[in-house]
């Protein structure tokens, strides 16, 4: 677990319950009684029924009979919705089941989604949720509570809304504990809600330019933050990045984010940052693919996410966030199919493909964590290959590494919140196809093979000798339907993953 204090939590919790982005209000209190309009309890399969001891004898046979007659015996993620009984201060009484009891985070999570949708459908207010009697009831509520107001993200940057005023009080005898808890997911909620506010920020309002002026925002947090401009990068020989900004007036920026809360050599986090997608002159196809391309800097959002959440948590942890950031457009300047670029590491890429563009400037942006930073270990992550898409779909992220060790911690992370990774293929094979006439490499590899995993073998040879991660999240950081943690639009997919991977490695 991440240490930190008492005193830091209680700041944390406090500040970060009127959030405006995150409306719903949470409370956690050791009173078990019903007040409110709407009761919700908790039910395991085949148990004693924990809500009883708050609940009148008329109210209790009155949902007993309907959890009879509906069948209801608190199957996993099923709700049972009853009328409150006449003379009955409660407007209605919710039933949510958990199955055997033995859910994941991640699980509990999507019930607090779920949850949020139904409550969402009532204009009741004052909700209390008993969680006394449940398994490990600290950290139901606590990560309920974090699904809940997950789910109930809102972007409001062009539309004015109002507040929503409804208040979730969870009632347990280790309300302290589940406190504690929710405050360091809240800080989570934090990095997700910066990650979804990114991504769904139009390309015209998220420029290079726009995003190093949201990272430096964290600032008030004690990140340390630099923004090397187009002359610097120039400057340092990274041709790769420069090549890729050049075809847009605005041109390229690296951004690093610094989170120093502990000593020893960093864990650096390298994302891909392409504010907006054209495919340059390999120019994209279809429009409507187009318009979704403001997404192609989820993979820098969600890093620059998850350093929010371990700086408002002060986390025990050395982060370093490496953030090339670029437009990859269509002009006079623009990269042309067969120009070669020069890496900082040294290596020319002849560009076979301009829409095969986040790799190049990956390329750039991990040297820089190298040289710069000297880290013990790196991931890169990033919205690289529609390949990824069509092998694994919209479910999984993919994941290369040649570490077992960093592919057993993130899967096991990844599957605990729900983020889930699948590990892909380093091979050989798919590096040859990288080889280059003219150059030392091209930047895709042979037409109809697995691009997915060429792309991840040219990023190893940027990577060095620390262990290295590359985990592509192309389908998973844009959503065009409801998720259960998320509304339509930018999920923020890999700030939730990294931040539990993150909590393992505090102290050590």
């Amino acid at each position: 677990m991440l240490k930190t204090s008492k005193s830091t939590l209680a700041v944390l919790f406090a500040s970060l319950l009127s959030m405006p982005a995150l409306a719903d209000k949470v409370s956690f209190s050791n009173e078990l009684n019903t007040q409110g309009e709407t009761l919700v309890l908790f039910k395991v399969q085949n148990t004693h029924f924990p809500g009883a001891r708050v609940l009148s004898d008329g109210s209790l046979t009155h949902l007993e009979r309907a959890m009879q007659v509906n069948q209801f015996d608190g199957e996993e993620g099923k709700m049972l919705e009853v009328l409150a009984p006449a003379g009955s201060q409660l407007n209605r009484i919710l039933v949510m089941g958990l199955g055997d009891g033995k859910l994941t985070d991640g699980e509990l999570n999507n019930l607090g989604g779920k949850l949020a949708d139904k409550l969402a459908a009532h204009k009741d207010t004052r909700i209390t949720l008993i969680a006394e009697g449940t398994p490990n009831a600290a950290n139901l509520a606590a990560e309920v509570a974090h699904g809940a107001k997950l789910k109930g993200y809102e972007f409001g940057r062009y539309v004015s809304k109002e507040a929503s005023e409804r208040e979730l009080r969870f009632a347990l005898t280790e309300a302290k504990a589940a406190s504690a808890e929710f405050a360091r997911l809240s800080a989570v909620e934090a990095g997700v809600a910066l990650a979804r506010d990114l991504v769904n920020t139009p390309a015209g309002d998220m420029t290079p330019e726009d995003f190093a002026i949201e990272a430096k925002k964290l600032k008030s947090l004690g990140v340390k933050i630099s923004v090397i401009e187009p002359k610097g990068i120039q400057k340092l020989g990274m041709g790769a990045l420069m090549g890729v900004g050049k075809g847009s007036l605005r041109g390229p920026r690296l951004v690093v984010a610094h989170w120093e809360g502990a000593n020893g050599a960093p864990i650096a986090m390298v994302g891909k940052g392409i504010t907006f997608d054209s495919g340059g002159y390999n120019i994209k196809a279809s429009g409507g693919s187009m318009s979704h391309m403001k997404s192609d800097m989820a993979g820098a959002a969600a890093i620059l996410g998850t350093v929010k959440a371990m700086a408002m948590q002060k986390a025990r942890v050395n982060l370093v966030a490496v953030l090339p950031l670029a437009e990859n457009m269509v002009s006079g300047d623009a990269l042309r199919p067969g120009d070669v670029v020069r890496t900082a590491e040294g290596l020319s890429v002849e560009v076979m493909n301009t829409d095969a563009e986040g790799r190049l400037i990956l390329a750039d942006g991990m040297w820089y964590a190298r040289t710069q930073y000297q880290p013990r270990l790196m991931i890169d992550v990033a919205t690289l290959t529609g390949s990824k898409v069509r092998a694994l779909g919209r479910e999984y992220a993919g994941l290369f590494s040649d570490d077992e060790s960093l592919i057993a911690g993130l899967t096991a992370s990844g599957a605990a919140v729900g983020e889930k990774l699948w590990r892909l293929p380093l091979d050989k094979a798919y590096g040859d196809e990288l080889k280059s006439s003219i150059a030392d490499l091209k930047n895709t590899g042979a037409e109809g093979s697995a691009g997915a995993s060429s792309a991840a073998m040219f990023l190893q040879r940027f990577a060095g000798e620390q262990p290295w991660a590359h985990i592509d999240i192309a389908g998973n950081a844009l959503s065009s339907s409801e998720k259960p943690l998320s509304p339509a639009g930018a999920t923020g997919f890999g700030v939730r993953l990294l931040s539990h991977w993150l909590t393992g490695q505090a102290g050590n």
